[in-house]
């Protein structure tokens, strides 16, 4: 191995270390809570206190206007044990101007105390829930993810109250909470009648959530690489590399020995590969191009030569240089030898691998993000080694694999149309981002339309393509195959009439993008034939009525008095549209957006350039960030106020732009009709009082 492949490998080693290390610090091991009580008969001081690790810092209840931190959020879980008495005060914050920021920063180091006063009702002793919410940060470092947990206080009863018989608690997930008003007090109670209101805002994802959807990531590119491994470059090679390993071995412990170096080295492969990228940041450039419309065209016409390269229309090859050049290393022998049979692999078999690994690469960036990158590159290599090391383990298995055929060549051709397909979902995000109209919903449809139903054709065998072998009769899996690509292709039919197609929404245009957004012909009606939309309004997802400037929709939530459901979104957002089509819809959902709430739907990569006036560079959590266009705006904004970048992100806000106190939403955890039901009416009960 030479010396520049050992430094490699280390420094890909060094850098995935060093990420897990930051990985593993987590703000409750920095910030431990507790509390206690002071009592009199009928009233009682609770006291929580947060005692913070040195160096580390979190917000205060209350923050300077404009502040891009977030605020520390303590609160009483409501009970008929008690009742507030007055506002909730907190101990002083240290506060300093920064120059670099232009802010005055504010932040609790240390120990910070929070009061709360409550009048006792109950004659029973009896437990108080407190619930807190915070984010810390390093001083002058980085942050990490916000946290939310829970504690009890025990609490005397009161010998002067009125006896109840029963007495309710409730959890943090169910219950309401008893909201005070904040003061900042360096430690004297407050006076009951002190009104004193405090701005309240939402916090970001619980980090479980990412492992999540890594988990989705590994399954799905593990899957992509078992697709690889059928194409016709790579089946053959299994039964044929695993005899060679056997016949060459001394004995059947090195066989199989030298077949899982082969193996790892296939995935060391595919991990350096992934690690190329993460080193060199190129995996948040990815994160940053996926609604970037030059990036999705070039991906576009990738995955469309790729689906055509399946297909038969011509090759594509690496350069027989590198192959060659990796095969001469290859006969050496040893660890070294094996590595490069196995790039020898990696680079002969490109013409399958690469349009599914393209492909791949593709999914990656919409989800964004080096983790993904590596996870992804490591399970894709993972199914493809995988068979060479158990058919080393368990050679007699090579007598029940399929030989090789023209069925290979079928498998081929139908990755070839879906390669196709999803090559189009490409140029779609790209359209639906410059707003050129080009790849409408009803376009986009009948495009899949034509590909499926040409699918259907080649499998039933009523044409044939260069490379495929004569059809005698039709296997029963082809027949099959052949049946649902028919099934799916009659299901597209009636999405030209305006039928919600609910199994592929995510990935067709949104319902509003389309030449007759009520379907070709019909007389479907959308909730915008009831209601008159005012100025600055359009046609929003589910024919709701909704603005794309935020200023607008906040003077008009201010005119009828209704909050306002802001929605961090995109054009090119899977996920937006996922949640559009099956929750915004559902009963008891679409009424409440459509007569209960103003919504603003800001799109954070519309491309529409901003007036030159308001073009500018601003600090957004101590970095530079131009805004150019109407999405850098929005992008600006949600980071800058919630500290998170991913969409949907939705919140609801009074008519004076704060932040009602009831979380934010989003796709991950309010993905279902009843989660997001639920969190939509909270929201609605807490504005009304």
């Amino acid at each position: 191995m030479t010396s520049f492949l050992k430094s490699f490998i280390l420094l890909v080693g060094l850098s995935i270390i060093t990420k897990a290390h930051t990985q593993i610090q987590y703000a409750e091991d920095k910030v431990k809570w507790s509390g206690k009580v002071e009592q009199t008969d009928d009233y009682a001081t609770v006291i929580i206190e947060a005692s913070i690790t040195p160096n580390w810092e979190i917000g205060p209840l209350v923050l300077p206007k404009g502040s891009m931190n977030l605020p520390t959020v303590v609160q009483l879980v409501k009970s008929k044990d008690f009742e507030i008495a007055g506002p909730m005060t907190e101990s002083k914050p240290h506060s300093e101007y920064d120059k670099i920021l232009d802010e005055t920063l504010v932040y609790h180091v240390g120990k910070a105390v929070f009061k709360q006063k409550i009048k006792v009702l109950n004659k029973k002793d009896f437990v108080i829930t407190f619930k807190y919410e915070f984010q810390t940060c390093e001083i002058n470092a980085a942050c990490l993810p916000p946290y939310a947990s829970s504690g009890t206080i025990k609490v005397k009863g009161n010998p002067n109250a009125k006896d109840q018989s029963v007495t309710e608690t409730a959890g943090p997930d169910t219950s309401t909470t008893a909201i005070a008003p904040v003061t900042h007090n360096d430690d004297k109670d407050p006076s009951p009648g002190d009104k004193k209101t405090t701005e309240k805002k939402s916090f970001g994802d619980p980090p479980k959530q990412k492992n999540k959807s890594l988990s989705g990531v590994f399954i799905g590119a593990f899957l992509s690489g078992f697709l690889a491994l059928i194409m016709p470059c790579v089946f053959p090679m299994i039964p044929m590399t695993v005899s060679f390993f056997t016949k060459r071995s001394k004995s059947r412990i090195q066989g199989i020995r030298n077949a899982f170096i082969y193996g790892g080295s296939i995935v060391l492969i595919h991990v350096l590969l992934g690690g190329i990228v993460v080193i060199t940041g190129a995996g948040h450039i990815l994160n940053e191009l996926s609604t970037n419309v030059w990036f999705n065209i070039f991906f576009f016409l990738m995955l469309f030569l790729f689906g055509l390269s399946f297909l038969g229309a011509f090759e594509i090859r690496l350069p027989s240089k590198w192959v060659n050049s990796a095969d001469a290393k290859a006969d050496k022998g040893g660890i070294v030898g094996i590595f490069f049979m196995a790039l020898v692999l990696s680079l002969a078999s490109f013409s399958c691998t690469g349009p599914i690994l393209g492909g791949l690469l593709g999914g990656l960036s919409a989800y964004g993000g080096g983790s993904a990158l590596m996870v992804g590159m490591f399970a894709f290599g993972l199914a493809l080694a995988l068979p060479f090391m158990l058919f080393s383990i368990f050679p007699s298995w090579l007598n029940s694999m399929p030989n090789s055929g023209g069925w290979l060549n079928v498998v081929k051709v139908f990755l070839g149309f879906l390669e196709i397909a999803f090559a189009f979902k490409f140029l779609s995000t790209a359209d639906t981002t410059m707003q050129w109209h080009i790849l409408e919903r009803e376009i986009f449809i009948s495009i899949w339309i034509a590909i499926f139903g040409t699918l259907t054709l080649y499998l039933f065998g009523k044409f044939h393509l260069p490379h495929d072998s004569p059809v005698v009769k039709l296997s029963v899996g082809r027949t099959m195959t052949a049946t649902l690509a028919l099934a799916f292709t009659l299901y597209l039919v009636p999405g030209l009439w305006g039928a919600p197609l609910k199994l592929i929404n995510a990935f067709l245009p949104p319902d509003f993008y389309a030449e007759s957004p009520k379907g070709f012909g019909s007389g479907r009606q959308t909730i915008t034939a009831t209601v008159h939309l005012k100025d600055g309004m359009h046609e929003g997802p589910q024919g709701l009525p909704a603005f794309t400037d935020y200023d607008k929709a906040l003077a008009y939530a201010k005119k009828v008095n209704k909050p306002l459901f802001v929605d961090f979104t995109g054009w090119g957002c899977v996920n937006c549209r996922k949640m559009e089509q099956s929750v915004w819809g559902e009963p008891g959902i679409i009424e409440k957006l459509r007569d209960d709430v103003v919504i603003v739907s800001l799109y954070v990569d519309e491309r529409t350039e901003l007036p030159k006036k308001q073009q500018k560079t601003i600090q957004v959590n101590g970095r530079d960030f131009s805004m150019i266009t109407i999405g850098n705006k929005w992008t600006a904004k949600q980071i800058k106020e919630y500290q998170t970048s991913s969409q949907p992100y939705y919140v609801l806000q009074t008519p004076d732009g704060e932040d009602i106190p009831v979380g934010s939403a989003d796709y991950q955890n309010h993905g279902s009709p009843e989660v997001f039901k639920k969190w939509l009416e909270d929201g609605l009960k807490i504005f009304r009082k």
